[in-house]
């Protein structure tokens, strides 16, 4: 168990949480409390579910911040799922005398957002001219609100005296205030708490609309989700009103480009390490975009930060060392940096950067024997990889079982491949 989640249990364990919620509808702990087992920052940050803590995700717990210094736990409905619809991506531009932000090099969230301002990106969500106005922590103020509890329905009563905020950034027109909280990596949900706190904060500052934005940054594409509160007073009243994608000037990338990179590349031996087991390259790149950012990263640290439960932490980076794009090492704990060929890869322009990730792919030979099969009959089944995946050299995949789950993957990642010729 990971060291937030061991000193989870003992609080619990040690203050009887559990039977306080039952019996209360909620309890309240305090940061110095907290920080008798480890520092409270760390221990209440979960921006995603996936971050929970084991014994938050088994009873429906979540987690919110009431003053600078207490929070409360309850059966609380605290996060909003994402979809992300395929929309077309708008193509968009940076100005030609822009020369300090490289848009094929977007790592951290700042980056991404100036990009996304300076392209006209925020300009065109507000529908009107905007100007960067606000940002960073905090105040929230003093205001109540309702929240639904996940077991039974109802709404329950929170009041909020001055806890901290933080905003990514905040953009204001003549008529609206955009507030965006934003990920550079896909996400299957977010902690609602990010845009209501700063929405209830605002609103009460602004005469003008007040438009809470989630956005994220992966596969050098933009999604932003533009949402409306509903109702002043409740937190779950989030509602989507569009989703819009955004991509900055792509090159073009066709299937002549992809058959191409199939009949240049060289099938290398198989590492003896296990067959891949993750079903989203996506959610690949991403990772070798937060690698990118920070250098090396501990196991745990990318579980906390971002929206990977333990498992697909451990499934996508063993997919991205197969892809021979990532290091591991063990000190203690297991860390991961990019490989050298990581590094040059995810330094190059979208297209050929995109293309460097096909070919680490096309190097193995299932892949590119599957690829091969769908070029010569414009069809590829599971069925059809499983075939293949047996007249080749497979480690860690013993069982007709393992087989075809092995083989749902390869089918996304040829999906995924096929899907960038747009």
């Amino acid at each position: 168990m990971r060291l937030i989640e061991r000193n989870w249990e003992k609080l619990f364990n040690d203050y009887d949480i559990l039977s306080h919620i039952q019996r209360d509808g909620f309890y309240t702990i305090t940061s110095a409390l907290i920080n008798k087992v480890h520092e409270a920052r760390l221990m209440t940050k979960f921006d995603h579910k996936a971050n929970l803590p084991d014994i938050f995700t088994r009873n429906k717990i979540s987690i919110l911040p009431i003053t600078r210094g207490s929070y409360i736990l309850g059966h609380f409905d605290a996060y909003q799922d994402i979809t992300y619809a395929d929309v077309k991506n708008i193509r968009v531009s940076l100005p030609a005398h822009i020369e300090s932000i490289n848009y094929s090099n977007l790592y951290s969230e700042s980056a991404c957002l100036h990009c996304a301002y300076v392209s006209g990106i925020i300009n065109d969500i507000a529908e009107e001219a905007t100007l960067p106005t606000v940002s960073g922590r905090m105040s929230a103020g003093s205001f109540s609100f309702n929240i639904r509890n996940v077991l039974k329905g109802n709404l329950y009563p929170v009041t909020v005296e001055n806890s901290q905020l933080e905003i990514d950034g905040g953009y204001e027109s003549a008529h609206k205030l955009i507030i965006i909280e934003a990920k550079n990596f896909t996400a299957d949900d977010f902690l609602i708490r990010q845009l209501y706190y700063p929405y209830r904060l605002w609103k009460s500052r602004l005469a003008k609309d007040v438009i809470p934005v989630f956005m994220t940054y992966s596969n050098d594409v933009f999604s932003f989700f533009i949402y409306r509160f509903n109702a002043l007073n409740e937190y779950n009243s989030l509602e989507l009103v569009q989703q819009r994608n955004y991509i900055i000037d792509p090159e073009q990338i066709t299937l002549d480009d992809i058959y191409q990179v199939l009949q240049t590349v060289q099938v290398a031996p198989e590492p003896e390490i296990p067959f891949p087991q993750a079903n989203s390259m996506v959610r690949i790149v991403d990772l070798l975009s937060i690698l990118m950012e920070h250098g090396e990263l501990s196991a745990d640290y990318i579980t906390q930060n971002y929206a990977f439960t333990e498992r697909q932490t451990a499934y996508y980076t063993t997919a991205a060392i197969y892809l021979g794009l990532v290091r591991k090492r063990r000190d203690g704990a297991v860390y991961y940096t990019l490989s050298e060929e990581g590094r040059r890869v995810m330094g190059l322009r979208h297209r050929q950067k995109v293309l460097g990730i096909v070919e680490a792919i096309l190097k193995h030979e299932v892949f590119n024997m599957a690829l091969r099969e769908y070029f010569a009959t414009f069809s590829l089944t599971r069925d059809r990889i499983v075939d293949i995946m047996k007249q080749c050299t497979i480690y860690h995949v013993n069982s007709q079982d393992t087989i075809e789950r092995r083989a749902h993957s390869v089918l996304k990642w040829i999906e995924w491949v096929l899907a960038l010729a747009d």
